[in-house]
This record gives C-alpha cells, structure tokens and sequence, in this order.
C-alpha cells in the first residue's frame, strides 16, 4: 500500500534543511578523499544541499525514520547522480579497468589462485612502480562501486530488504539472491587484507587517510588495494555461479 504524499510544511522544510547543512559538508568532504582533485568540494556541496532540500520535502516523520538517516541516502545519492552524469573519467582508464579485470580473471584460471600483485604486473607488462600507479587511477571509477549492505535506504530499510521487489516473480528474486550470495562468497575469497580495506572503506566508512592510520600504510597504498580488490571481485562475478560456489 502506498503511502499517501506528505503536503510541504515549508517551515519544518527550512528547519530541517538548516540543522543538517553540516552533514552535507561532512559526506562532501568523505566523497571527495575518494576522487580526483579535478572535482571541487563546493560542487559537492552545492549538488548536496539540493539533495538536502529534497529530502526535507519529501520527509514523512509518520513512517518512524529519523530525518538524519532519511537525509543522508537521499543527499549522498544526489552528489553521486552528478558525477556519473560529468563522465569525467577519461576512457584510457576504462580500458585500463578492462584490462585488469581481464588480467585477473586469466590468471586466476591459470594458477588456480588469487594470483599476486607482481603477477598481475607482470602479465600486463608493467614494472611495479608502473603497476601501482595503473592500480591508484582507477579510483575514479570506484565510486557507489559497493555500498554496505545493511545501510539504511531512503524509506528506513536496510538495502538487504529492498534487495528483492515483492512485485517480481520467483524466478527474478532468486536470481537476485543467487547474485547477493554470490557477492558473499567472492568477497570471502580476497585476500586478508584487501577485505579489510573494503570493510573500513564501505561499512565503517573511513576515509583512505583514516584506513591508511589503520593498517599502518599509506593512502595511495590503500587506494591501490582497493582498485586492485574491486577489480578481483568483478572478475569473480563475471565467472558462472557454479566456479564461485567451489
């Protein structure tokens, strides 16, 4: 059953939308330790508060969610839908993306293992120093790549709930299960470290600067182990349900 829209109180809108101004600038300043410098922190900002503003509009406090998590996915989301549409990544680095994935995978068939960061360099015919730089540029394509599973969706369910529409047939919503086991399974085959790395960067989202006083190595370190992590997971998906299980 639909919820019925809510008519805009444009005094508790202005309200709303002036005590969270802070958390527009806090997630701003998050997504932008994740990007490269061409893209400004005050256009985050500004595509942010808009997405602010939205939320205040389309706020229900009837339905028992707090505004603060209701606001955060709607103000995240807006930043997020105006990158993609900037398409700011240049396409050597797709093609580099392409590439690793494609290296990855390969391997992996070859050796029978996760293969190694000097391997995969060696098969792309990349000296280490030229491996990690290749590695660190692929953070441009990593964004909204993987968002936390149990994260708070706009309408106060986590995205496990609303991973399954109820409106699909049997078929669709296995599927959609299969997929999310999956996703499990491939991110239990990386290696330690990696998996930890994708865990403070998507779950306790920490910045690459704060995950880097983690583990006790350097931001472009983390950078490079997480592009080189996303990029093992992809391949791992792209493989038949039935190499993933085994």
């Amino acid at each position: 059953m639909r919820v019925a829209a809510a008519t805009v109180d444009y005094e508790t809108r202005d309200r709303l939308v002036m005590a969270h101004v802070s958390l527009v600038k806090v997630l701003a300043q998050r997504l932008a330790h994740r990007l490269p410098p061409e893209v400004e922190l005050n256009e985050l900002i500004s595509v942010g508060v808009l997405g602010l503003v939205e939320a205040a509009n389309r706020y229900q406090p009837a339905l028992g969610v707090p505004f603060d998590a209701f606001a955060r996915r709607r103000v995240h989301g807006a930043m997020l839908d105006a990158l993609r549409s900037l398409d700011w990544v240049p396409r050597s680095v797709r093609r580099l993306r392409r590439e690793l994935d494609a290296t990855v995978a390969r391997l992996r068939h070859e050796l029978g293992r996760e293969p190694r960061e000097h391997e995969i360099a060696q098969a792309m015919n990349l000296t280490a120093e030229q491996f990690d730089h290749a590695v660190e540029e692929l953070r441009a394509l990593e964004l909204a790549t993987i968002r936390p599973l149990d994260a708070i969706g706009p309408d106060g369910e986590t995205l496990l709930n609303v991973a399954i529409d109820p409106g699909e047939g049997p078929v669709a919503q296995f599927e959609r299960r299969e997929l999310r086991e999956q996703l499990a399974r491939a991110i239990e085959r990386l290696p330690e470290r990696e998996r930890q790395i994708l865990a403070l960067s998507y779950q306790q989202e920490l910045t690459l600067a704060e995950i880097g006083e983690v583990l006790g190595v350097s931001e472009s370190r983390v950078c490079q182990l997480r592009s080189l992590a996303l990029s093992r997971l992809r391949a791992t998906l792209a493989e038949p349900a039935s190499k993933i299980a085994s």
